[in-house]
């Protein structure tokens, strides 16, 4: 139950504001039911590769997907995707999270740009679209694999503004593109133990059906607005990551070779 209730939650929300539900169900997960942030992670990027299939699925019935650039983009993003997981799994919880608070406060920023990004009248420079694809999939199947997220936060925007796409054919691409970079990132972190099975069902079904009731309630409420306030949650919660401390036994480990290297000119006394 709990896992569904998050599912709606991240689906009505992302839906709301045009995100994957990816950073609003990992602070859940981590808040709510306790899990670990590696678990978080895990278990999102599973749960996002089939609500991604969905919605590609969605968007490609509106003629809205261009596979070539999906193609092009998971070429690279299936390789990056697997070591985004490896490295995050790498990670001490506290640099997990504040490398994931960073991702929340870049997230916000693009959000509150969006009007601007996707109404460019232009793609800005000259490198062939192919390329681009190729080096935009590199980076985002990384930032997959290790923040736990379909990457489409950045993907989108990126292929708006450098090769030109339109906003719902950059979105349906990349959800495409996302499905099987998602799925090694995933199947990374389930053979690394950091995938909580039980909640999933939950997760997917709440997440499909909280996008459509999000997409509906988008048109009911101000747009501007919701970006706002949303940006304004995610700063809070990514500034929140942030001041994650540091665990005292890793400050604590140099020092605990200084007592026997002080006062090197003392002798011990003899013994009699």
């Amino acid at each position: 139950m709990a896992g569904l209730l998050i599912g709606l939650a991240a689906g009505y929300f992302g839906g709301l504001v045009g995100l994957g539900g990816g950073v609003v169900m990992i602070p859940l997960m981590v808040g709510v039911l306790r899990f670990s942030q590696h678990k978080a992670h895990g278990t999102s990027l599973v749960a996002l590769v089939f609500t991604g299939l969905a919605g590609a699925f969605s968007y490609a019935r509106e003629g809205s997907v261009d596979v070539l650039a999906a193609v092009l983009l998971a070429s690279t993003a299936i390789f990056t995707a697997r070591f985004g997981a490896r490295f995050a799994h790498a990670l001490p919880e506290w640099k997990l999270r504040r490398s994931f608070g960073a991702f929340l406060i870049a997230v916000s920023l693009l959000l509150l740009l969006k009007p601007y990004i996707f109404h460019a009248s232009h793609r800005i420079g000259e490198w062939p679209e192919a390329l681009i694809l190729l080096f935009v999939g590199l980076f985002t199947g990384f930032l997959s694999g290790m923040m736990g997220v379909g990457g489409g936060s950045l993907m989108v925007p990126a292929m708006v503004l450098l090769t030109g796409f339109s906003q719902h054919t950059a979105q349906g691409s990349s959800l495409l593109a996302m499905v099987p970079a998602g799925a090694v990132g995933a199947y990374t972190h389930w053979r690394l133990g950091n995938v909580n099975a039980q909640i999933l069902p939950g997760l997917i079904l709440g997440i499909i059906a909280g996008s459509y009731l999000g997409g509906f309630s988008a048109h009911l409420l101000s747009e501007g607005a919701l970006r706002a306030v949303f940006a304004a949650v995610l700063i809070w919660t990514g500034a929140r990551y942030l001041r994650t401390p540091r665990p005292k036994e890793e400050k604590e480990a140099k020092p605990e070779a200084e007592p026997a290297a002080s006062n090197p000119g003392k002798s011990s006394p003899p013994t009699t």
